[in-house]
């Protein structure tokens, strides 16, 4: 600290008012004496502080300083502290220098003539309790010498309460501060104290009782205002005295822990104080309420002076005397006009009263001395009477104000207060001011929230300032964008539990409206517009950015919002991905909730008719699926959308638990189950369910240890139910229903069906294992209601069924197969009669690869006997001739299997008929038995099922599915075929770019069976002899030849059975075989190609004529052009 100018002029001050002082000086001064001197000083630091810009806080500064230096100059003369050590360790040294020798009695009339009382105490609580003890004696001593004044009580009493008050840390500053300098200072001297300088530190305390008593704050200032209360002559003084003995009693002794008021309590005792300080001429500034609120404080906090010695019946004791004896001397009577010491001593009497009636008192009042010395206190404290103070809500809305912008004690509660308050219509503008300027006080969600109430108050009321509504609206959202993503999510929640439509609860002015909609519109398509970046940096800006105005719009309307994020996932294209990383990261919207928030939040009477947030989020998909026509991309995007969203993750950084935005049982309990279980849907209805189903079953969910799955609590045993019985309609799907009845299922949405039977069987059955008696009574409720299905469908459910039951099969499937009893038992079922045992056989081999193992294991077939496996044979043929329609493509594929299987075994008996030649060609075709046999398998089968007989079982869609089978099987025997003779790699690409792609069946042509007369084949090149064997396993290389030939012969046999069968398919359902064609044609060409020798001239010459012959045979124009031109370039490019 510089010595300059201005200390100059104090110095000056002092120096003079030391030589006024001759003979004596200031280090011997009485208290008489001072009014002679003490002008100097006052007035030097007067004319300090009116050269500076802001005098007020001058003043502040000047005075702790001077204190300060004082003081340091008279412990440092105490201690004998060495002036060699003083000039380079004390950095006061320069100041302290300057000034003449002084004492105490200077000290303490320069704190009471400025006004210095809380600067005193301040230092005080820099001190060590026996010092404060030492210092305090000193203070009392100077109060008690004569002349004894009312200034000398007030300096007293401001020191004793600003001691109760404690440090006041916003004033005391950092490192650099005085009162830290001073308190560092002192350590130093007393770190480095003579045992001589010792004692002078020591106040003499003879004429005080050697005790602990002496180092007893409360008992010092108790005592001494007992021994001044004669000196205490004025009734502001009297109501203040006594109110600072009830308030220490209070604090030391009968308070363990701290008073927690509610925020409108503490504004109302403010602004009573306030509104009374006003009446005395004071302004209201931040200041005044600070010290307003550390009175408070300190009124309702445990003392950091607890008694050593004194006990609570003597304190009661003293302060009953003192109330008493003000009494008898009339002091105690309050004026009409309220002041603050009444106000201070009526706070203070209430207080304790309340102690006083308790029937139960705390410990601390067991010892509270005899019950006159109580009754006594209660009975002079209950004859008080104090005036009525009022305060305004003006009052109260200034003081919150103040609070809140200066950033006061507990401003975060007061806000909340501010926040809840509607009635602010004379002040509306203020109140607003406030808001908006001070919008960091309003981030707390409590706060936000309410500050949300007198929004949707003034949007309702039928005089609506519109352009105040508006810029409430802005700042209360502008404030929701400042918050922490994880306060954003529980302010979302909060707000779904009021309104599902937030601010818009109710009928709303256009105008805002209006304002609204351009707001949501423009933040949708800034994040459609921005939805790529070009780095993962930028990615992740885009989506913290998306995420942020998302939450902003959905905080003012979340059903507004969410409509938004749905219709953008669902009909941009690609969108779906963007969205669901939007709203996981708000799981707020989606109803998950903090636990702890969560319990506050039971207490919000508005939130009757909200939605949960995932109820509100399914409300809106639903919503657009019921009113918009989806097309297949829609649906796809609408799958995928909720796909991600049931996924979990972590929504929030620092949370550890992975969850979903949108339960997977919630999706089930919406979008599948009302589908599934309503007569009447569509199939494309129950085919998106299914899907839904399928993925909400696959997400991986962190279950806890002991909880069950989420499922059970989407009725799983009626869902199983509905599965089964959609199931069991598909054996029907080619029926043709009544007009006004069920629509049965398609063949593709069986595949779902299977796939999701399985899937909820295999959750639940884990779930009826592992605690099997709870759950009988639903296991024998589903079994029983399977009697209605067929009997297929309970194979599904075998996961479900455990070992409860046995496997019941028709009857008839017991003759062909030696089925263990203990595990299967017949059913006499009236469609199962005698000869269908082989049916049923090949529909249990298509329901499982399980089931289909056990049935080839259990088969009854004696391979020995000539007879029974040409029976054998004939039968499967009739029965794969029935089971065919009615199979899904994975079933079909199992019964190829098995069919493969039955061929390779030779207990399946196909002879190689010369339908389309005269001779078969010298050939070694043992290792394409295989495929030969099953194609003209599946010739026959397809002749019988297109004949008169049968031809009448199906309907347009059922034979345009069984084309598709049929495709499907051609397109594994050339798989099987292409296996056995790779193409080189750019012959590979000829087939790839010539075969088209897979299409849906199409109805366009009705061709008519026509036989078909093949052409002779080279003589030169056939053999009488067929060298087809029983068993691949009897098959033998003897030469190491490239067999092009075979397979050119192998394919053009395929390729005249799906002629043969295009031209007998009624209904015209043939783009499927069409298709097959060409792609047999594209892989002769690229063998013939790869392969030059596979074909001379002469047969490329004889297979163009063989090919374009059974071509004639298609009545589609079309298709027939194609095929005959595909033919054309063949046998071209083969020459």
């Amino acid at each position: 600290m510089a010595l300059n100018k201005d200390w100059a002029v104090l110095q000056g001050a002092f120096l003079l008012a030391d030589k006024l002082c001759l003979p004596s000086s200031l280090s011997s001064l009485q208290k008489a004496d001072w009014s002679k001197v003490g002008h100097l000083v006052l007035e030097a630091v007067r004319e300090i502080c009116r050269r500076d810009e802001h005098p007020t806080t001058t003043t502040v500064t000047w005075t702790k300083r001077l204190v300060c230096v004082l003081w340091l100059k008279l412990l440092c003369r105490e201690t004998g502290e060495d002036i060699e050590m003083a000039w380079r360790e004390n950095s006061f040294f320069p100041l302290q220098n300057g000034l003449p020798e002084v004492n105490h009695i200077v000290l303490l009339e320069v704190v009471k003539s400025m006004a210095a009382a809380q600067t005193f105490a301040q230092f005080l609580l820099c001190l060590p309790q026996s010092q404060i003890c030492a210092e305090l004696k000193r203070l009392v001593q100077h109060v008690r010498s004569d002349p004894t004044r009312e200034d000398d009580i007030r300096l007293f009493l401001e020191v004793w309460w600003e001691l109760w008050k404690g440090r006041d840390e916003q004033k005391a500053g950092g490192e650099d501060s005085v009162e830290t300098m001073f308190e560092r200072q002192f350590a130093r001297l007393s770190s480095s104290v003579t045992p001589q300088a010792a004692k002078r530190l020591k106040l003499d305390t003879s004429d005080l009782p050697a005790s602990s008593s002496t180092t007893d704050i409360m008992y010092i200032l108790l005592h001494a205002l007992k021994d001044i209360k004669d000196h205490v002559s004025t009734t502001d003084l009297c109501l203040w005295a006594l109110s600072i003995s009830l308030d220490v009693v209070y604090t030391a002794f009968l308070i363990d822990e701290a008073d927690v008021l509610p925020s409108k309590e503490k504004l109302h005792i403010l602004s009573k104080v306030i509104s009374i300080r006003e009446k005395n001429d004071e302004k209201l500034s931040p200041e005044l309420i600070q010290e307003a609120q550390r009175d408070l404080r300190a009124s309702h906090t445990p003392s950091q002076f607890r008694p050593s010695s004194m006990k609570v019946s003597e304190a009661l004791k003293i302060v009953t005397e003192l109330a008493q004896f003000w009494q008898n001397r009339g002091l105690l009577k309050v004026s009409s006009n309220p002041s603050d010491p009444a106000f201070k001593l009526q706070q203070s009497v209430q207080r304790f009263l309340t102690v006083l009636r308790k029937a139960e008192v705390p410990e601390s009042m067991s010892d509270m001395g005899d019950k006159e010395t109580k009754k006594a206190l209660r009975g002079l404290l209950e004859s008080l009477s104090f005036p009525a103070i009022d305060s305004s809500p003006e009052v109260n809305m200034r003081a919150m104000a103040t609070i809140i912008s200066h950033r006061l004690d507990d401003y975060q509660s007061f806000a909340m207060l501010f926040a809840s308050e509607q009635n602010w219509a004379a002040c509306d503008e203020h109140w607003m001011d406030c808001v908006e300027k001070n919008q960091a006080a309003f981030q707390q969600i409590d706060t936000l929230i309410k500050l949300t109430n007198p929004l949707m108050s003034k949007l309702q009321s039928r005089s609506t300032n519109v352009s105040h509504c508006r810029k409430l609206m802005k700042v209360i959202a502008d404030i929701f964008s400042a918050l922490s993503l994880q306060d954003k999510n529980k302010a979302l929640t909060a707000t779904l539990r009021l309104s599902s439509r937030g601010f818009f609860k109710g009928s709303v002015p256009s105008v805002v409206t209006v304002g609204f909609e351009q707001e949501l519109h423009m933040a949708f398509n800034c994040i459609i517009q921005g939805g790529g970046g070009a780095s993962a940096a930028a990615s992740q800006g885009n989506l913290n950015t998306a995420v942020s105005l998302v939450a902003r719009v959905a905080f003012q309307n979340p059903e507004a919002a969410l409509r938004s994020c749905c219709h953008s996932a669902i009909f941009n294209k690609g969108a779906f991905s963007l969205m669901a990383k939007i709203l996981q990261q708000l799981p707020g919207l989606g109803g998950q909730k903090e636990s702890k928030y969560a319990e506050a939040e039971e207490s919000i009477d508005e939130a009757k008719d909200a939605l949960s947030g995932g109820g509100l989020f399914c409300s809106c998909l639903e919503e657009i699926i019921r009113t918009k026509s989806l097309s297949a991309n829609e649906k796809e995007q609408f799958l995928k959308f909720l796909g991600l969203l049931m996924m979990p993750v972590v929504a929030v950084d620092g949370e550890e638990r992975r969850r979903s935005f949108l339960p997977a049982q919630e999706v089930v309990n919406t979008f599948v189950l009302p589908n599934l279980s309503t007569v009447g849907k569509s199939s494309c209805d129950i085919e998106m369910s299914l899907q839904l189903l399928q993925t909400a079953l696959s997400v991986d969910i962190q279950e806890q240890p002991s909880s069950t799955h989420w499922v059970l609590d989407c009725s799983p045993f009626p869902l199983l139910f509905v599965l089964a019985q959609l199931l069991s309609q598909t054996l029907r799907c080619w029926e043709q229903p009544p007009e006004a009845t069920v629509h049965h299922c398609s063949m593709d949405t069986k595949e779902l069906l299977v796939t999701a039977l399985t899937t909820l069987g295999q959750v639940v059955g884990s779930e009826v294992a592992a605690a099997p008696s709870n759950w009988s009574r639903p296991l024998f409720w589903l079994y029983n209601k399977m009697e209605e299905l067929d009997w297929t469908v309970r194979f599904h459910l075998k996961p479900v069924w455990g070992e409860h039951f046995k496997n019941e099969v028709p009857s008839s499937l017991l003759t062909v197969c030696d089925l263990p009893e203990q595990e299967w038992s017949g059913l006499d079922l009236p469609q199962y009669g005698q000869g269908t045992g082989l049916l049923a056989w090949m529909e249990c081999c298509s329901l499982s690869d399980s089931l289909q193992s056990t049935m080839f294991s259990y088969l009854s077939l004696d391979q020995r006997r000539p007879d029974h496996v040409s029976m054998f044979s004939k039968g499967l043929l009739v029965a794969l001739t029935q089971a065919l329609p009615w199979c899904s493509v994975s079933e079909w594929s199992r019964l190829l299997k098995v069919l493969r299987q039955l061929i390779a075994s030779g207990r399946l008996h196909v002879p190689f008929s010369l339908e389309y030649v005269d001779y078969l060609p010298l050939l070694d075709l043992r290792r394409f038995s295989c495929e030969l046999r099953l194609s003209v398998l599946l010739l026959r089968v397809l002749q019988l099922l297109c004949g008169s007989s049968c031809s009448h079982w199906l309907s347009v869609d059922g034979w345009a599915h069984v084309s598709r089978l049929y495709s499907h099987s051609v397109r594994e025997i050339m798989n099987s075929v292409r296996a056995k003779l790779p193409l080189p790699s750019s012959a590979a690409l000829i087939v790839s770019a010539s075969t088209p792609p897979k299409t849906p069946a199409s109805s366009d042509s009705s061709p008519s069976c026509h036989s078909v007369l093949p052409p002779k084949m080279s003589k030169d090149s056939l053999n009488g002899h067929s060298p087809l064997r029983s068993k691949d396993s009897q098959m033998e290389e003897e030469v190491e030849l490239v067999p092009g030939q075979e397979v050119l012969f192998v394919l053009s046999q395929l390729f005249c059975h799906v002629q043969h069968i295009q031209v007998m398919m009624p209904g015209g359902q043939c783009e499927p075989l069409f298709l097959s064609s060409l792609e047999i044609l594209s892989h002769y060409e690229a063998i013939m190609a790869a392969f030059p020798d596979s074909s001379s001239a002469l047969e490329s010459d004889n297979t163009r004529h063989f090919f374009s012959t059974i071509t004639d045979n298609l009545q589609n124009q079309e298709m027939k052009a194609v095929l005959q031109q595909k033919i054309a370039q063949l046998v071209s490019s083969a020459a």
